[in-house]
């Protein structure tokens, strides 16, 4: 009789392992035509897009939609610049988020709890709010179709959001290693660079991920406070390609498989880092 019950719990168990694997493909398979219908869209003719084929393969590849990408809509500059401008403000935010922390936690001075909630105050202020102060002060330093001008903003709206993470992660680094190292003759920079640095590696990764996304995929400044083609970025390169009177979607489609593309490849070799670095970020913060 137990024989058989047990025989009948693992039948019951196999089936339920088999209807959740079913489940996750489903899911696994509606995430990914996205992913697939972006790729196919991007080697077809505006025929094959509006007409019966919309989510089939091509009929006929159109990898020159690729070539006209590249070459007319100057997709690989604008790459070039979203990258130059991602990688910059990633750095200058890492720096001044992390000295900002090491003040406020590791030192005691008058007003630095008015400094953290002054700080704390960037989370609050809409975007759209500050387009036309940002644009005025920028015309005025005429930092306008430059790079400064996208890195400043970008790096400014980041620093709240940088700030708060690694006060989170700091805050759990016992003080007793600064009271060591301080013994031991490290100066602050040497504690900081040399102790406080390396151990809020989760932190800067976290910082890192939620700097580059909303460096690499932001419009609006993009738009407004860049006019020159030389230093435009990729969401704008896109739009750009967007005719008045008639559009090839196909090569549409191939720029934003090429704006993709980092972000997939981010995710797919990262994908641990990332869940485990936003997790870490929740629970300390």
């Amino acid at each position: 009789m137990n024989k058989k019950k047990d025989k009948g719990a693992r039948t019951l168990h196999v089936t339920r392992e088999v209807l959740v694997y079913i489940l996750l493909g489903f899911w696994t398979l509606i995430n990914l035509f996205p992913v697939y219908w972006m790729f196919t869209f991007s080697l077809k003719s505006n025929e094959e897009i509006f007409g019966a084929n919309v989510i089939g393969l091509p009929k006929e590849w159109l990898w020159s939609n690729y070539e006209t990408a590249l070459q007319v809509g100057n997709i690989g500059r604008y790459f070039l610049n979203s990258a130059i401008i991602a990688v910059v403000t990633i750095a200058i935010v890492m720096m001044v988020a992390l000295m900002a922390t090491f003040a406020l936690t590791r030192f005691i001075w008058k007003g630095r709890k008015m400094m953290n909630s002054f700080f704390m105050l960037g989370l609050t202020i809409p975007i759209h709010a500050s387009i036309v102060p940002i644009y005025v002060t920028l015309s005025r330093l005429h930092l306008l179709s430059t790079y400064s001008s996208l890195i400043v903003p970008y790096a400014a709206f980041s620093l709240a959001m940088a700030i708060l993470i690694c006060t989170g992660f700091m805050q759990q680094i016992p003080i007793e290693l600064d009271e060591a190292a301080c013994i031991d003759g490290c100066g602050t920079f040497k504690i900081f660079f040399s102790i406080i640095v390396p151990l809020m590696k989760p932190a800067v990764a976290t910082v890192s991920i939620y700097t580059f996304l909303q460096c690499w995929n932001e419009l609006m400044f993009a738009n407004i406070f860049v006019s020159d083609k030389a230093h435009k970025t990729l969401p704008v390169g896109v739009q750009a390609l967007s005719g008045q009177y008639l559009t090839e979607w196909g090569p549409i489609g191939a720029a934003m498989v090429l704006a993709t593309f980092p972000m997939l490849l981010f995710y797919i070799f990262f994908s641990r880092k990332i869940q485990d670095s936003f997790v870490a970020g929740a629970i300390k913060g």
